[in-house]
């Protein structure tokens, strides 16, 4: 019997040797997902007032996260935030994104599931497939800033150039 995929959700892991705090930093404030995801997050809480660098985002944040290499600003809302193991955001048209994280015997497991995914015909090539192919490369991404201190990007290129090397 052939299983059906439903098309609004997925869900990907990977193993961290890092600590807690560090993996959840890295999610939770603008400069820890500056580090190894985007270009700028800017974080505001209830009240409009901007959150520091380092300050930890609390449900109900707003946010305007910029792409390295990609002219488009993604705006959406903190759903969690724990301070320990569990954040999770709006992306977009793509849904929500959820964050959970716990101890393993190789370090910090990250789950990752994007759901509410819709599920018209465009949709699934472009945030099914694309965001579940996009979620593999910045785990990785994440995994190689924590463990090894280097990117698996290219950061800061104007857009011209990023055109060029893809046209290459």
């Amino acid at each position: 019997m052939e299983s059906q995929n439903k098309w609004t959700s997925f869900s990907k892991r990977i193993h961290i040797q890092a600590t807690m705090d560090q993996v959840y930093r890295a999610w939770a404030c603008s400069s820890g997902i500056e580090s190894w995801f985007l270009e700028q997050a800017t974080y505001w809480d209830s009240s409009k007032q901007k959150r520091k660098g380092e300050e930890l985002v609390q449900p109900g944040d707003s946010f305007t996260w910029k792409w390295h290499n990609w002219d488009f600003e993604e705006k959406g809302e903190i759903l969690e935030a724990n301070g320990k193991d569990r954040i999770s955001f709006t992306f977009g048209a793509g849904g929500n994104v959820h964050i959970h994280l716990k101890e393993s015997q190789w370090g910090v497991e990250v789950e990752l599931t994007q759901d509410h995914i819709p599920t018209d015909e465009e949709s699934k090539l472009n945030i099914f497939v694309g965001c579940s192919t996009g979620w593999t490369f910045w785990l990785t991404n994440l995994k190689a800033w924590l463990e090894y201190g280097i990117t698996l990007h290219i950061k800061g290129l104007p857009q011209s150039e990023t055109q060029n090397l893809v046209n290459s």
